[in-house]
């Protein structure tokens, strides 16, 4: 079964950090580039980042851009967003995703994602 997990949410203040695991299982990340993205409160699901089946392409939305840090570690099968100085207005569920990518080593954030996680809390309150 292909499944992909999220962790490492939770609440954290203003100006803290947070790193966030995306880890596969039933399927090998290698050939698939991850998006992360997230959906606050009464808002629309907004992608936050993304980085390529190689690593070699990432992007970011540009709220986040200087902040978050999208890896990716395929031995591990498990892809990273490290989240700095955080503000009150990253508080989302945050949930990655996945999409198969061959022959190029990009990532786009409005691609049509096939397999998602179940998400994490992300909270960042004082």
């Amino acid at each position: 079964q292909l499944q992909l997990v999220e962790s490492g949410g939770g609440l954290v203040q203003p100006g803290g950090s947070l790193r966030l695991s995306c880890a596969a299982s039933g399927f090998t990340l290698d050939y698939y580039a991850i998006g992360w993205f997230r959906q606050a409160p009464g808002k629309e699901r907004e992608g936050v980042s993304c980085i390529s089946s190689g690593g070699g392409s990432t992007n970011y939305v540009d709220s986040v851009k200087g902040r978050f840090t999208i890896s990716r570690d395929n031995a591990k099968n498990t892809v990273y967003l490290q989240m700095n100085s955080l503000k009150p207005e990253d508080t989302a569920v945050y949930y990655c995703a996945a999409v198969p990518v061959s022959f190029q080593d990009i990532c786009v954030m409005s691609w049509e994602y096939d397999y998602w996680g179940q998400g994490t809390q992300v909270t960042v309150s004082s």
